[in-house]
């Protein structure tokens, strides 16, 4: 295990994470419903161009294609004995494309849910969640990834549950949820939840914050929530290049690569370090992003009224806490999207 991406955080002002998994290897020929996990030893060409993307478009660090690569995943694909070989090819892969540019990058060893519920409402036991990220998070590091990336979490059993795996293994953590119900994850969690979560334990992640959700507004006010909290910890921002429409059979997202350049911009003066699209987040998105980041210099955190003109409005008025200095408005949400 090499200290790139600790190197990084230490070094740079704001890091430039990756743009979308799914969307760029659909646009590579994947189908609905295939496991992306397993083109890391059926395609790995195709896995390079991918990480190599968001190298060449400026990313200081990209996630490996192993998102669903825990045994609970993997066993809808009937590849549930297949953990160890899928998350190790997928890290390889990324160190590969890591060690051959020009400067440092790092490579983040993705983990995303289990899709199962915990108890006592679900069947999943801490126990046995321990024991899943246990063996993907040993099979990311035996590949080379210089941090393991939890992502797109709803209920902080799992969150937890993680963590333990993450100290099992002894690899250094970042970790990020989805808030993508007016303003709280599905399972309710809020922004200053996690706040409090994450300092919790004491294998605490290098970075935290928020991926996915509903689109560059809402995240914003995400991030708003977690500086608001005090924390001095790092803070992600992954969010979506914009909202997602059903066009001529196929999902699209309006948001503009011009769009994500002044998101970047706006997270980073919201307080995020670590800065990323999710969904719908291609390379050109990426380059914009680099871009306005390298050449807009810091400004003051972003109001509430400065978001919604520039990226469009919010999906709910609040953003889940109950704080009125957290809604959007109902004059603001319906302003029409500039993206």
């Amino acid at each position: 295990m090499t200290n790139t991406f600790k190197q990084l955080l230490e070094t740079k002002d704001a890091l430039l994470a990756d743009g979308a998994t799914g969307t760029n290897l659909f646009a590579m020929g994947l189908q609905a419903g295939d496991a992306p996990e397993l083109w890391n030893v059926d395609e790995p060409q195709k896995i390079l161009a991918l990480y190599k993307g968001s190298v060449d478009a400026g990313s200081d660090l990209f996630l490996t294609n192993s998102f669903g690569g825990t045994a609970a995943r993997l066993k809808l694909h009937d590849a549930q004995g297949r953990v160890r070989e899928l998350n190790r090819v997928a890290a390889e892969l990324g160190r590969e494309v890591a060690d051959k540019a020009e400067r440092k990058i790092a490579v983040a060893g993705s983990v995303g849910p289990t899709g199962e519920i915990f108890e006592p409402v679900g069947d999943m036991s801490h126990a046995l969640a321990v024991e899943m990220f246990h063996e993907q998070a040993d099979a990311l590091k035996e590949g080379g990834a210089d941090v393991l990336w939890l992502e797109t979490i709803s209920a902080p059993e799992e969150f937890r549950a993680a963590a333990d795996a993450f100290k099992l293994a002894d690899m250094p953590w970042c970790g990020t949820m989805s808030f993508d119900t007016a303003g709280r994850t599905m399972m309710g969690v809020t922004s200053a939840d996690l706040a409090q979560l994450v300092e919790e334990f004491d294998n605490a992640p290098l970075a935290f914050g928020a991926n996915c959700g509903t689109g560059a507004s809402d995240i914003l006010r995400t991030v708003l929530g977690f500086a608001a909290q005090g924390t001095e910890r790092p803070i992600i921002s992954k969010g979506n290049a914009g909202i997602p429409k059903y066009v001529d059979g196929h999902i699209h997202y309006d948001g503009t690569p011009e769009l994500m350049g002044e998101y970047a911009v706006m997270a980073r003066d919201a307080g995020a370090r670590i800065i990323g699209g999710c969904c719908g987040t291609m390379p050109e998105h990426l380059r914009h992003m680099r871009a306005a980041l390298d050449s807009r210099p810091r400004g003051d955190r972003p109001a509430l009224e400065q978001i919604v003109d520039l990226l469009g409005p919010f999906t709910s008025d609040g953003d889940g806490t109950g704080d009125d200095a957290n809604t959007g408005g109902e004059r603001r949400s319906r302003r029409r999207r500039r993206a």
